[in-house]
């Protein structure tokens, strides 16, 4: 075969784009739609097979979010809005996924997203100004901007127990749930953990397997979802008035969720009101039972009486004293760690065909081959669920090798803890950006509106740097410095540090135990950005390299 002609040679190169987004759930998909609209090229790439997110992972049985459908949607789009329709008040998984890909169709995103790709590396060229993004299959992309929407709770974590490996049974991680569904008929099944994803998954398992062991190291608290579908009445009641509740979530809650305000402490009410108060929650069920009283999360003497209250349910419910006894938190106040939400969790233990096992007392020892053991007692399983949660807030981002300037790779600056300024930016990264990342409201709020937030906030700016010509920006270190200690000394004013929760990083051996995000609230960290961009984006240096010209902001 004679050589290819030197005009017929094909040489490497590496694609260009304005912005590579780094995830295609909820954050990615709107990004890319608002660069589109401020007419920049970008590309996303996404890990998973489809776009979705922690919707395209999570599986696991009983999988339905927290938020309420009406609220857990975007805003951006009337027209989208108003056209998609919610079965229930909590949407399952399935629908949810529909729903991000309606989204994707609707909006003609696919075009510029890459599936099945995980993206390894991305290094900072200081004197090109731009981001050389490096995928696991060695392939190259440089951008000007790099956009994390990688997700808080993305990063799937098994614990490292001995004998795992030599399990002969089945192995599942409710953040990594096969895409086929799984029958646990006939089978003796464990789960480890009690956190949401758990706690979501118990009712459902308990009435397929044959027997149902739950190892629990630590109780949560959990409210009942009071699950139902969603009549067309409510629906149309939402449709009607959907921008004003939008406003109001935005602009005025605390978590990006419609809740009435509460105007006094749970110790201003006698025990026979603030029993009625609570009663009223636990009715309505969902994550708004802790709006009962404005000081429930500030005030230990008022957080116990709303503690004690749920504890005496879990009393009325549990008909062994001794597994109500297991199942009642003691070591956290209630609301520290993310409050959970149920359908018929506690009621379950009341199954013959479920064992409560604590494993604070006698640990899990080792894995067998046909089960696991703690203590001095064996049990014998077919399958092991492990509802052991994330590497929550920073996991996904750590994952990726990024370097920025000075050759300072974001691991090593962040290794004593993250640092950020607003959660959107780290000093030393240019022309990074992270949506809802740590220091940001993020996983104490309704997650679609703090990413709307970020993205619109985020290309607003991209918008402002374009009318000047500039095309870098940094967070100053001062900036970070201050904004850091703000988000612990607003954390400390609280109960919230009180917990071990994967808020502080605690579910992650030798991870650093710093609060993560900023629990100020949605409204106020919103007219914080707001004030910030107001002020010609202070805190962030403006520059534009391509005419070496200083524009940096006032």
């Amino acid at each position: 075969m004679s050589p290819m002609p030197p005009s017929e040679k094909t040489t490497t190169t590496i694609e260009t784009c304005d912005a590579v987004i780094v995830g295609a759930g909820f954050a990615g998909l709107y990004m890319l739609h608002r660069l589109r609209g401020l007419g920049l090229s970008a590309r996303v790439y996404e890990q998973g097979g489809d776009v979705g997110g922690t919707w395209y992972w999570n599986r696991y049985p009983g999988a339905r979010c927290d938020v309420e459908s009406m609220q857990y949607s975007y805003s951006f789009s009337e027209e989208l809005q108003q056209e998609w329709e919610w079965s229930e008040r909590y949407a399952p998984q399935p629908e949810i996924l529909k729903y991000a890909n309606h989204v994707a169709d609707r909006f003609d995103l696919r075009r510029d997203i890459q599936l099945n790709t995980r993206v390894a590396a991305a290094r900072f060229d200081d004197a090109e100004n731009r981001w050389s993004v490096t995928t696991a299959d060695g392939k190259q992309v440089s951008a000007t901007y790099f956009i994390l929407a990688t997700g808080c709770l993305s990063n799937a974590r098994i614990p490292d127990l001995p004998g795992l490996s030599d399990f002969k049974g089945k192995t599942y991680h409710t953040g990594h749930w096969p895409h086929k569904p799984v029958d646990f008929t006939g089978l003796r099944v464990g789960v480890i953990g009690t956190g949401s994803s758990a706690i979501q998954s118990i009712p459902v398992i308990a009435e397929q397997a044959k027997h149902l062991f739950v190892f629990q190291r630590t109780p949560n608290f959990s409210i009942p979802a009071r699950n139902a579908p969603l009549t067309p009445e409510l629906t149309r009641e939402w449709k009607s008035d959907y921008a004003a509740r939008r406003q109001y979530a935005r602009a005025e809650s605390r978590n990006g969720i419609l809740t009435v305000i509460p105007q006094k402490g749970a110790l201003e009410d006698n025990d026979i009101a603030r029993r009625q108060e609570y009663e009223a929650g636990w009715t309505r069920g969902g994550i708004s039972f802790m709006a009962a009283y404005n000081n429930l999360l500030v005030d230990k003497p008022a957080n116990d009486t709303a503690a004690d209250f749920v504890r005496t349910k879990i009393a009325e419910i549990v008909t062994d004293p001794e597994v109500a006894k297991l199942l009642q938190p003691h070591n956290h106040p209630i609301g520290s760690k993310r409050i959970c939400v149920d359908t018929n969790y506690y009621q379950t233990f009341n199954r013959p065909n479920v064992t409560l096992v604590d494993i604070r007392n006698a640990p899990i020892d080792t894995v067998l081959p046909n089960g696991l053991r703690t203590g001095s007692k064996d049990y014998e399983l077919d399958a092991i669920v492990f509802g052991t949660g994330f590497d929550a807030m920073t996991g996904s981002v750590a994952k990726i090798d990024i370097t920025g300037q000075n050759e300072i790779t974001l691991n090593e600056k962040w290794a004593e803890g993250p640092r950020t300024y607003l959660g959107l930016m780290s000093a030393g990264f240019p022309n990074m950006f992270v949506i809802t990342g740590p220091g940001s409201p993020s996983v104490l709020s309704n997650m679609i509106v703090s990413i709307e937030q970020h993205v619109d906030w985020i290309s607003d700016c991209l918008a402002h740097m374009r009318a000047r010509d500039a095309d870098r920006i940094e967070a100053t270190k001062d900036a970070e410095d201050k904004w850091v200690i703000h988000v612990n000394e607003v954390a400390h004013g609280t109960l919230y540090p009180q917990a071990n929760s994967w808020y502080m990083g605690a579910n992650i051996p030798g991870k650093p135990q710093i609060f993560m995000p900023y629990i100020g609230g949605v409204a106020v960290y919103r007219r914080i950005c707001d004030d910030v961009a107001a002020k010609g984006y202070e805190g962030f240096a403006l520059s534009a390299t391509r005419q070496a010209t200083s524009v940096a902001a006032e």
